[in-house]
This record gives C-alpha cells, sequence and structure tokens, in this order.
C-alpha cells in the first residue's frame, strides 16, 4: 500500500528541488524509497503469476534512481519529482518490452508500458511481425481487456514517422502502427486512487490487460 508521507515528500521535492534540501530530508526520502519498493514487490508478485517471463525480478531491479542525469539537460535540477518502476523481463535497463508505473502527485501518475524508444534493428523487428501478422496484433490491441483499460496504442507526433518507413505503402492497413517508434499504452491514475488499498491490484490489473501486447512485441524482437 502507498502511504501518504510519500506522495507528501514528492510534492515537497517538487517545491525544493535542491541538495540541500534533499540532504536535510533524505531520512523521509528513504522512508519513501521503501515504501515505494514494497509496493512495487506487491506488484511484482501478481504480475508473475500472469507473466512468468518476469518472476526472477527483485524490486530493486525494477525501481530507477531519484537522482536526474542532467549533464545533456538544460534543466539543472538535481532530483527526479516522480518514482518509477520498469518490470521488463531483461530488468530495466534492457531491450525488451514491459510494464511501467509513474508515481507522481498532481495526478500525473499512470500505468502502462510496452516497449519506448527502441533502438533501429529492434524497431525493424516489431514492424516487420506486425506486418506479417496483423491479424494477430489487431487481436492483442482491440481485445476487450486492452481497449477497456488502455482504449488504444498512443500514437502521438512524439511516437510516429509523418511518412510512412522505408518499404511499407501509405496504403497498408497496418501502416498506423508501422509508422510508430515505440508501441505504448498508457492509463492514468488519480491521486485518490493511489492512496487506496487496493492499488497494488488496481496496477496489476491494468498490467494483465497489457500482458499480450508485451508478449507480442518481445516475440518480435526474439525472431
Amino acid at each position: 500500500m502507498l502511504q501518504p508521507n510519500t506522495l507528501h515528500f514528492l510534492e515537497q521535492l517538487a517545491l525544493n528541488n535542491a541538495k540541500e534540501w534533499f540532504d536535510a530530508n533524505r531520512k523521509t526520502y528513504e522512508q519513501a524509497k521503501l515504501n515505494f519498493l514494497q509496493l512495487t514487490q506487491q506488484v511484482l508478485q501478481g504480475i508473475a503469476q500472469i507473466d512468468a517471463s518476469v518472476a526472477h525480478l527483485q524490486a530493486k531491479e525494477c525501481v530507477f534512481r531519484i537522482n536526474r542525469d542532467v549533464r545533456f539537460s538544460q534543466n539543472k535540477a538535481p532530483y527526479k519529482t516522480n518514482m518509477g518502476m520498469s518490470i521488463a523481463k531483461g530488468g530495466k535497463k534492457g531491450i525488451s518490452a514491459g510494464y511501467y508505473f509513474h508515481l507522481q502527485p498532481g495526478n500525473q501518475s499512470f500505468v502502462g508500458g510496452g516497449l519506448y524508444m527502441a533502438m533501429p534493428e529492434e524497431i525493424k523487428k516489431v514492424r516487420q511481425e506486425i506486418d506479417y501478422c496483423f491479424t494477430d496484433w489487431q487481436a492483442v490491441v482491440q481485445s476487450a481487456p486492452f481497449v477497456q483499460t488502455y482504449g488504444k496504442v498512443y500514437t502521438g507526433a512524439d511516437v510516429s514517422l509523418v511518412r510512412p518507413p522505408k518499404g511499407y505503402e501509405p496504403n497498408h492497413p497496418a501502416i498506423e502502427y508501422l509508422k510508430l517508434k515505440s508501441w505504448i499504452a498508457t492509463q492514468p491514475i488519480s491521486d485518490e486512487v493511489l492512496l487506496q488499498a487496493t492499488l497494488p491490484q488496481t496496477i496489476v490489473q491494468a498490467f494483465a490487460a497489457l500482458q499480450p501486447m508485451v508478449q507480442f512485441l518481445n516475440n518480435a524482437l526474439e525472431q
């Protein structure tokens, strides 16, 4: 269960994003981090019953550091104002499709996953699999659990080409998906839901609706 103090810490961090404040509140951060790790472990236990490929993971392998990499960013704030768990069979740094939960106060939290910003070779493999097995892909993204949870695959301009990729015609029946560089789906989670005792089950249920898409994408990557 997520504790109110964890959300409060992130709210205060957003207002005081500086090393001096963080050092003075490090004990509070450690408590929030432990709470998020406990939540992650609960979610892992749930999703492992549905997707055996992630059953070997431990919570610490799935949670991102709170420190930001500011080397190439104009934003020099040293800390993230969110916490994230990434559950994928290759670990959070592996190249595989998986599940993601983003915790950020102010109704900015969400659950979802898929394959995000893959390398060109991986993108090529997924496009080929969708091309060859479009009927199977349609069955996945048009299934009742997926549609009820996510609506549709995200096709925003930030993850989609303007023109069809090389080798595919504009009138290809799968062109909407072939133009993508990421194949993801997300669902927002309100602050109210975050503090409910059923949050772990809510996240697991959302991941379960995504599992067939994750499996399809990982099958493509393994070709």
